[in-house]
């Protein structure tokens, strides 16, 4: 069968609406994006192809924890692009090692996997613990199971959604890989249950995001610690989102006093300018991967090492993770001046927050779309919470400007 695809038209659009239809022909339906077209964007504003600004709500999900077009990361940059963007790991390249060595240093860690996106750093951490399990555990071959929570994200490979409880995630995309038990988030005992002479890792998220930034009962991460240690278990810390300054620590684990075994990364790391993934932790683990078994073209070029040296630079003074502190215990405050006059609760920590919108409420699309008229961006997360996270750079005046929008539309 021939399809017939109407041609370009030369017209240059002009419009958000011009725009936005170009889109809506040529793209791919996969996301349901709000209706404004960004077309220049500073700090914690965006500016619309018309001119308007909106205050940045969201941060790309963590990835602009920097702000738009830091100034350093910019430097950096363009510096590189000016050097070598890309060799393969076919060479060597003199950005690698220093960025594997200093981001390290800074996560305390022995070794450094650069990845590309999320996912495949979630990925890339997958394999290496079933390659532990069975190099080092004993466990049998292709027998390794690794333990996940339920409401869980961390990607949407066919891999990473195999162990989704998100439906939407999941249909019509099966058959599924095999191999990872599900168990409830926060569940210590549902946890120890679950763990078997097979078990190779629990892979969890500290708090978790897309579910509506939910955080765990007190004492659950150092129980999953604890469950490790005495289990000969790994633990894979998904701090994708949670992790490099956005709850006001390196990791969202280090308030529990936690360390993982294994970290994945992502988001922050690339600031905002491109994708930048990393696995980094013990150095007996990650170092079961020899050369072949796995790889990436563009994981760890020289313009991504770059950017994230940059990155490393500016969370080592410490300078972020204390706005993430200081800021987010007004921002906390400002939401919860909502509980009960439109808002349910307010979850979270740092500059992020899970606001649940009371019952007779406006849906999180709709309060999102209502957000966008009044000039604040954010975004929406299992219909009924608005999910809060402003670029670090973000002022107290900002924040209140956005607090305030949200008041507007749900307060009843």
């Amino acid at each position: 069968m021939t399809v017939t695809v109407p041609p370009t038209t030369a017209a240059t659009p002009e419009s958000a609406a011009d725009f936005i239809a170009m889109d809506e022909r040529w793209s791919t339906h996969n996301y349901h994006p709000l209706p404004v077209v960004i077309a220049e964007a500073e700090g914690a504003w965006v500016t619309d192809v018309h001119g308007k600004r909106y205050l940045d709500f969201l941060a790309g999900y963590s990835a602009l924890n920097f702000g738009h077009r830091h100034p350093a990361l910019v430097a950096a940059a363009v510096e590189q692009l000016h050097k070598v963007t890309l060799t393969s790991r076919a060479f060597h390249h003199d950005q690698l090692g220093l960025f594997c060595r200093e981001l390290a240093e800074l996560t305390g860690t022995d070794l450094v996997l650069p990845m590309n996106s999320g996912a495949e750093a979630v990925e890339s951490a997958v394999k290496v613990a079933r390659k532990w399990a069975y190099r080092v555990k004993g466990v049998p071959e292709n027998t390794a199971e690794i333990i996940v929570a339920g409401s869980n994200f961390h990607g949407r490979t066919t891999t990473i959604i195999s162990f989704s409880t998100d439906e939407v995630a999941r249909a019509d995309f099966g058959p599924f890989t095999p191999g990872f038990k599900v168990v409830k988030y926060g569940d210590a005992q549902a946890l120890e249950a679950a763990i078997t002479d097979r078990t190779a890792a629990i892979l969890v998220e500290p708090i978790q995001g897309e579910a509506g930034v939910l955080a765990p009962p007190s004492g659950y991460l150092r129980e999953v610690r604890a469950l490790c240690d005495r289990n000969n278990v790994l633990f894979i810390a998904d701090e994708i989102q949670s992790g490099l300054a956005r709850t006001g620590t390196l990791f969202a684990l280090d308030a529990e006093g936690v360390r993982a075994d294994l970290y994945t990364l992502g988001k922050a790391l690339g600031g905002g300018i491109l994708p930048v993934s990393a696995v980094v932790g013990r150095g007996d683990v990650l170092g079961v991967l020899k050369p072949g078994e796995h790889g990436s073209t563009f994981g760890g070029n020289p313009l991504a090492c770059a950017v994230g040296r940059a990155v490393v630079k500016l969370l080592a003074t410490g300078e972020f993770q204390e706005r993430s502190a200081t800021l987010g215990a007004y921002l906390h405050g400002r939401l919860g001046e909502l509980v009960g006059r439109g808002v349910a609760e307010v979850r979270g920590r740092g500059l992020w927050a899970g606001v649940e919108i009371a019952p007779g409420g406006p849906s999180g699309r709709v309060a999102s779309e209502a957000l966008m008229e009044r000039g604040v961006l954010c975004k929406e997360t299992h219909d009924t919470t608005l999910r809060v996270a402003p670029p670090l750079v973000i002022t107290e005046a900002e924040i209140d400007l956005g607090v305030d929008a949200i008041a507007s539309i749900v307060t009843h």
